[in-house]
């Protein structure tokens, strides 16, 4: 075998030569122990230590690499690029700018203006984005893996934004628990900040990063300024919107809510409920509710909410802040909430609201005007993904009747394009060609839009997703948490369950939902591919066994080694292997043994 790279055992300072010879499933567990026993010190009070660790933390090149992969492989940012016009695209340029920047100290880093871009907001306005360079990107990715861990172990259970393992779906749940049916707070005080991320006050930010020993650097990230049509710009308040880090600093300054408003909980031997006669409240970033028993409770919090305000260099949106009763209805992350009026009493319903139902009809209809013309099998591929995507984030609400609604208008949109594409065409003869029997065996329809040209290429239906309950994340639980893990398994067992099809589910399950070669949740950020257990060069056959999913980079990493080896003797001597035992690679066994087989070769560990 030809020499290959060693990665060294201690994470801490890898020898890295080749970008897919690092072992991410070392740099993955050095780097999440690590938080855990920040957020553990830092709930325990021990302020030294946790101090130290954030050093440890920062000054780790597992961290570093973790950082650079995360920054030029898997955010979608990763193909923008700020005022130095600096992209990395390629594992060559990611082991040059490691080496680059390996020696780098967090203290005395050169910071840069960001490159102010704009984009639509859903009022018609801009909003402006701040890009860094991609090497602070890096350095705010290094930093936020030390300080969120601390700060997970202080944020309120009621903020959901921009958190790790915390989603709209959770804000969503919070708010049908604190307002199902007999619930005395019945008064809605809707609450938009004006420009939040615009406008934070810096030194109130910097006050609650009092004992953090990176601070300055912070300071110097938030005071860099922007480039806007080549004129720089100082930035006096607020945290550029695109930076890694400033979702973390938004949700540092806007922390302490229910304590300015005295919000109580009791405990109980299930945990913490909210106490009867206190006000409730949701938080997702810079959108938030709070239920009051009056009317006069909610028209109270304009005042009350000041002295919060004022410390933060914040107000109110006045055209978003407004008091409603529960049985108007309110929306709330592209959900209406309201109490409805029935045989049984007062029920409230939750369900897609009509501006994100009319924004996801522009989407599909967006589909059909880019792809004009074209084959319809695009057409197919194009909306099945949307189709999914949008059918999952609201397939945990009262929303079949909004799956029919959008079912039918795809049904109305294939239509006019069929009759544009044939123009001279009856439409029996359009049917016979376009239309068939369902193929995934879900409904006993003839009237699915299918590519007879290509295998499994057929539309799928929006109703077809079932509608199932989210479960809500308990209090204050964080992945942070190193008692949790078992916890955050399951939780994400089910959500990949939830926006996965079948094909996938079986795949994910087999691998107990878990990448084989970094060794982390399926379910993350992460694009996901299928790939071939035993590779078609060692006799491996196209069938379901045979087959696993792994992250999309961890796929990249693997087929690039396999097309690097392809033509040497290793592979030879696995095939041996294999042949001497007289075992087919294929079989349950043999694809067993391959992979610790491959596990040997690739990292020779």
């Amino acid at each position: 075998m030809e020499t290959y790279i060693k990665i060294n055992k201690s994470a801490t300072a890898p020898q890295v030569y080749d970008w897919n010879s690092i072992n991410w499933r070392k740099i993955y567990k050095y780097v999440k122990k690590l938080r855990q026993r920040i957020f553990h010190a830092e709930q325990l009070g021990q302020t030294r230590k946790v101090r130290k660790l954030q050093r440890l933390m920062i000054r780790s090149k597992a961290n570093l690499l973790l950082s650079i992969k995360r920054v030029t492989q898997i955010n979608k940012g990763k193909r923008t690029a700020g005022i130095d016009k600096m992209i990395i695209i390629d594992d060559n340029e990611r082991i040059k700018l490691y080496n680059l920047i390996k020696n780098y100290n967090v203290k005395s880093i050169k910071v840069k203006p960001a490159k102010r871009t704009y984009i639509p907001k859903k009022n018609g306005k801009l909003r402006p984005l701040g890009i860094p360079i991609i090497k602070d990107r890096i350095y705010q990715n290094i930093v936020k893996n030390a300080l969120e861990p601390q700060w997970e172990s202080r944020f309120e259970s009621i903020s959901y934004g921009f958190r790790p393992k915390r989603s709209a779906q959770d804000a969503r749940e919070q708010l049908f628990l604190k307002l199902r049916r007999g619930t005395k707070r019945q008064w809605i005080f809707e609450g938009d900040f004006k420009g939040c991320f615009d406008n934070l006050n810096h030194d109130y930010m910097i006050s609650c990063l009092d004992n953090f020993p990176y601070k300055k650097t912070i300071v110097e990230w938030l005071k860099a300024g922007y480039i806007d049509n080549e004129a720089f710009n100082e930035t006096i308040t607020g945290t550029p919107q695109g930076g890694i880090i400033s979702p973390l600093l938004a949700n540092i300054a806007l922390h302490g809510m229910e304590e300015e408003l005295g919000v109580r909980y009791k405990k109980s031997t299930q945990g913490y409920y909210l106490d009867s006669n206190s006000i409730g409240i949701v938080k997702y970033a810079d959108d938030f509710v709070i239920l009051c028993k009056t009317k006069e409770e909610a028209k109270s919090m304009y005042d009350r909410l000041k002295p919060y305000l004022e410390k933060r260099g914040l107000a109110l949106a006045d055209e978003k802040t407004k008091v409603t009763h529960i049985s108007d209805g309110f929306d709330f992350l592209s959900f209406n909430v309201r109490q409805y009026k029935t045989i049984r009493g007062m029920v409230l319903l939750i369900k897609p609201s009509k501006d994100s139902v009319k924004k996801a009809k522009q989407k599909i209809r967006e589909v059909f005007i880019k792809y004009r013309g074209e084959q319809i099998g695009i057409i197919i591929n194009k909306l099945n993904p949307i189709i999914r995507g949008i059918g999952n984030y609201w397939s945990s609400s009262v929303s079949k009747e909004t799956f029919k609604a959008i079912d039918y208008y795809i049904w109305t949109k294939v239509k006019r394009y069929l009759k544009v594409l044939h123009p001279n065409k009856p439409w029996k003869w359009i049917i016979k060609k376009y239309f068939s029997k369902d193929i995934h065996g879900i409904s006993t329809s003839k009237w699915l839009l299918t590519d007879k040209s290509i295998k499994n290429c057929q539309l799928i239906k929006m109703i077809w997703i079932p509608i199932i309950r989210y479960q809500l994340i308990k209090y204050k639980n964080s992945p942070d948490d190193k008692t949790l893990e078992e916890y955050f398994m399951k939780r994400d067992e089910k959500e990949f369950k939830r926006n996965n099809i079948l094909s996938r589910q079986k795949l994910a399950k087999k691998c107990k939902h878990q990448c084989r070669i970094c060794n982390q949740s399926l379910f993350s950020e992460e694009n996901l591919k299928i790939n071939q257990v035993v590779p078609k060069v060692l006799g491996g056959k196209n069938v379901y066994r045979n087959f696993e999913i792994l992250h999309e980079n961890c796929y990249d990493q693997h087929q690039k080694l396999l097309i690097k080896y392809g033509g040497n003797s290793q592979l030879s001597k696995i095939k041996k292997f294999f042949d001497d035992r007289q075992i087919e690679p294929s079989s349950k066994e043999g694809m067993k043994l391959m992979k610790e087989q491959f596990k040997r070769f690739k990292y020779n560990c």
